[in-house]
């Protein structure tokens, strides 16, 4: 589950090489987990390997021999003279007892299947010349191809495409997954991203103590909250989701079933005077109150049971909106901030910062998308165009306190103290209004339970993540809430819990 950038991964080559393991030794494991993959990916039919200068021309030509052994058809294409390469893998190519075709797209001819062994995860200029003919050449020869670590042209840390990059339909990484496995476009150029084992020992990550994580559940099953068999409605927390004016009800109401759903005992919707009919007639077991202003918010929030809040989902863009934000805070309440909440601040963020970083040990998530993202984070956005998302977030959180999660296909939630995670199980009709509201109250909902801020977004955007994929295409917010008893009781029987 962890994510490792190229230096961190080179890292974990140099300890357990350091530690008595050749780094031949490394590359023979690896290409021969390509050549396995290969099998699995063709039965029969030739293979050409197209393998670069470095390392991962080396993996090319250990996976190479290790085909041809098993009788298979396979020719190499080079990028460079053979004699010219050093290293390991000068030995991995001493390995390869056939001829080299020179470095021509025509050499590729009509394989069954191309391998991609020309750049590694840590290219970090733009690919031109004749190894962008090659790639352009590769993505057009229409046989299937499989990624060494990263497709070539992929930044390995960033996932941004470096000018052009190889289309796979599997890629070959080792040990852990880099960024650019799970960030876009980078993933969207991986295919199915095989982790193979090549002898590395998971103890060198005690010493490169990586902060980036893949979300998955592995990763904050000991967060994950479960209802004891004595507890009560109480003992799992009471949320709040504000409301804006009677035109805009509908989001507070998905935010809040969102947060009854996701296991808070109770929810209240805070709704002006003039909505209260309206979220009355259409709530049941999410009870409304009234509050119009700040001051009505602050006497609601004297009761200390109202332990976790979201503001955003229709709340409305300004003053008002600003003025129940610092109310909140004030109050010391776990605290989710989205949509209208977060663009009501655009033009002066700090304040915002400021008050939450005088909070102790403040719980808070704000959830931007990457049209609110910049607004408040433009120094994080507009002004550093090559930072990858991950970066951007981590930024972000650092600069205002409070957890960051960034939606997207590859959301990234990252936390004050550097933890980041970034999630790939969204599928695309996710992206439907409303979804992110579900998903702010779901939040909220761990929050009433206890859950750390970092943990509680994590598992939001991977059950929301779930849900629709429970749901399926034709996705509606609506659905979201209807399909997380099924991700819930999934979740249970993975973590052996008895329901």
């Amino acid at each position: 589950m962890e994510v490792l950038t190229t230096t961190e991964m080179e890292r974990a080559d140099r300890l357990t090489i350091a530690s008595g393991t050749p780094g031949f030794a490394l590359m023979m494991s690896a290409g021969q987990a390509v050549a396995e993959a290969a099998m699995d990916l063709v039965a029969e039919g030739p293979i050409v390997v197209v393998s670069g200068r470095g390392n991962n021309g080396g993996d090319g030509f250990v996976a190479a021999a290790e085909l041809a052994a098993r009788g298979r058809d396979v020719s190499v294409i080079l990028l460079c003279e053979r004699d010219s390469l050093t290293g390991d893998a000068a030995l991995a190519a001493r390995g390869w007892k056939y001829p080299v075709l020179p470095f021509n797209p025509q050499a590729i001819g009509k394989p069954a299947l191309i391998i991609d062994a020309l750049f590694g995860a840590g290219l970090n200029r733009p690919v031109n010349g004749d190894p962008l003919d090659m790639i352009e050449a590769v993505n057009a020869n229409g046989a299937p191809v499989l990624a060494v670590d990263l497709p070539s042209g992929i930044n390995g840390t960033s996932g941004a495409v470096m000018g052009a990059a190889i289309d796979a339909v599997e890629t070959v990484t080792f040990f852990r997954r880099k960024p650019a496995h799970l960030l876009m476009p980078g993933r969207k150029h991986c295919g199915h991203v095989r982790v193979a084992d090549i002898g590395i020992d998971a103890l060198v990550l005690d010493e490169i103590r990586p902060q980036t994580f893949e979300n998955v559940p592995e990763a904050w099953q000991q967060s994950f909250p479960v209802p004891g068999i004595d507890g009560h409605k109480y003992a799992r927390g009471h949320a709040v989701a504000v409301c804006g004016d009677l035109t805009s009800t509908g989001a507070a109401r998905l935010a809040a079933r969102g947060a009854l759903r996701a296991g808070a005992g109770l929810v209240t919707v805070a709704s002006p005077r003039d909505a209260l009919v309206v979220n009355a007639a259409a709530l049941t077991a999410v009870m409304v109150r009234a509050v119009d202003t700040p001051v009505e918010f602050a006497d609601m929030l004297n009761d200390k049971r109202l332990n976790a809040i979201v503001i955003g989902p229709g709340a409305g863009v300004g003053a008002r909106t600003r003025d129940l934000v610092h109310t909140a805070l004030s109050a010391k309440r776990s605290l989710v901030l989205d949509a209208d909440a977060l663009t009501s601040f655009a033009e002066a963020p700090d304040r915002l910062f400021e008050q939450i970083k005088a909070s102790e040990d403040p719980q808070v998530v704000l959830t931007p998308h990457e049209g609110e993202f910049p607004r408040l984070f433009s120094d994080s956005s507009n002004k550093h165009p090559g930072r990858s998302k991950l970066e951007r977030v981590r930024a972000a959180a650092e600069r205002c306190g409070a957890v960051v999660l960034l939606k997207g296909p590859d959301t990234v939630v990252a936390s004050p103290d550097g933890r980041a995670s970034i999630a790939s199980n969204a599928p695309p009709w996710l992206a439907t209004a409303g979804a992110g509201d579900v998903l702010a109250g779901m939040i909220a909902g761990f929050l009433a339970q206890g859950v750390p801020a970092y943990e509680a977004a994590c598992i939001g955007v991977w059950m929301h993540g779930e849900g629709a994929r429970e749901a399926g295409p034709g996705l509606i917010a609506e659905d979201l809430t209807e399909v997380l008893p099924a991700v819930l009781r999934r979740l249970y029987d993975a973590f052996g819990i008895d329901y």
